[in-house]
This record gives C-alpha cells, structure tokens and sequence, in this order.
C-alpha cells in the first residue's frame, strides 16, 4: 500500500540457509552478529544474549553481559560477546549498528514504541553513553506488521498526526505505516535515508515464514532478533 508521502528506503534484505533474515548493508562488518529470526530458523538465536522484559515502552537498557533485563524495549551494548536481542510478532524490530564505535542496539517497535519515538531516544542513548555520531549509524528495520494490515481505530491513528501532517484520515479508522513512521523521525534526527534499511516484509501477510500477533492471536509464537559484538 503506497500511503501519501512515503520515502523510499532501499530494502537490501536477504533470507539465508538457516531461514534467517540479514541485512546485507550491516553484512560488511566482520565483527559483528546480527539476524531477523523467522519461524523457521535454525539454529537461531546465538547464545550469551542480553534480553528485556518487553512492556511496549520507551525505556532503553544499557547492558554489558548476557542475562534478562528490564523493564523496558531497547537494549545497548557495547561489549564483545554480548548480544542484544528482542522478541516479535507484528511489532518492529529494528537493529542499530555504529560503524565507529562498534556499538549496538535491538530495538522492540510496536506502535506505542513508535509513537514515543523509541528507536530515536535508543539513537540518542547511544550517542550518551558511547559517543556514537548520527552519521556512523546504520539502521534496520525487520519485518513487521506492513501499512498492507495495519489496520487501525481513530484513536491509535490520530496519535501519528504529527509524523503525517499531509494526512487528512487519521482521525478515523485507517492503516498506519510503522516502518515509515521511524524513517521519518530518524530523519529528523540527522540520519539520512541511506543509512536506513527496510525489509518491507510484513508479519501478517506471510504466514509461511512469520509469526503474526494480529493473524493468529494467543496462537502466534515469538521471533528474534538478534545483534551483538563478536568477541
């Protein structure tokens, strides 16, 4: 579904052998490990992996070893050895990379995330607790519940009037775009859509490969995404 005013971000994503999801632009760093789990990964999570108790919040963990956290739904490191991980089904998960520093964060993005514009407030703890710069960024957005089923009620939808002000639907029952919104409000934070990347798969449409919150109700099972610093 195009929406009015939606950017264009390059989707370079691809499913290895394994049924995992990599982003190929956070592929050119050997020191890194990163991947979007579907449902039918092998072999997948890796181990050591720093974990939240996901509340649909803004709250973003610092986190130097592996073990459960939290509350909260993003999680930062910069320890080799130790990978930041996340659990969804229809909600966002974003992986943020800093090509300098070599710091990370996993990001989980439901729409109450998205609103209280929880992947720029993990941007901006990064940049506070590592002295990442914008510009080292690099950003990917996994599969998620797409603009295509996103199918919301006036009172979800008026709350993204101010990151859609050509909009004139929202104060109705209408579909939201997640995945743009976080473009958008990244953008507003100095990060350039090139240094974004979308998968442009959504969780409800493809059974075959993704679990669905929205599709399967109580049934839906979790996937994980996962990044983190090789030791």
């Amino acid at each position: 579904m195009n929406l009015p005013g939606r950017v264009t971000i390059e989707s370079l994503f691809r499913l290895d052998q394994s049924k995992i999801y990599r982003a190929e632009r956070l592929e050119k760093f050997p020191w890194l490990e990163h991947g979007f789990g579907t449902r039918l990964s092998a072999n997948w999570p890796p181990e050591s992996l720093a974990t939240a108790k996901q509340i649909h919040s803004d709250q973003v963990l610092l986190v130097a070893e592996p073990g459960s956290f939290g509350p909260g739904d993003a999680l930062i490191c910069a320890k080799p050895g130790v990978s930041v991980a996340i659990r969804t089904a229809d909600c966002l998960p974003v992986v943020i990379v800093d090509s300098r520093t070599r710091a990370v964060a996993a990001v989980h993005a439901g729409w109450r995330g998205v609103v209280a514009s929880i992947v720029p407030k993990a941007m901006d703890a990064m940049q506070r607790e590592f002295g990442s710069r914008a510009e080292d960024l690099e950003f990917a957005i996994g599969p998620g519940i797409g603009p295509c089923c996103f199918e919301v009620g006036p009172e979800v939808a008026v709350q993204f009037e101010v990151f859609f002000p050509e909009r004139s639907d929202l104060g109705g029952r209408t579909k939201v775009d997640l995945p743009e919104t976080i473009t958008r409000q990244l953008r507003r934070n100095g990060v350039t859509a090139s240094q974004i990347s979308s998968s442009g798969l959504c969780t409800c449409c493809n059974p075959e490969l993704f679990e669905s919150y929205r599709r399967d109700r109580e049934q839906a099972g979790r996937m994980v995404a996962v990044a983190g610093i090789r030791a």
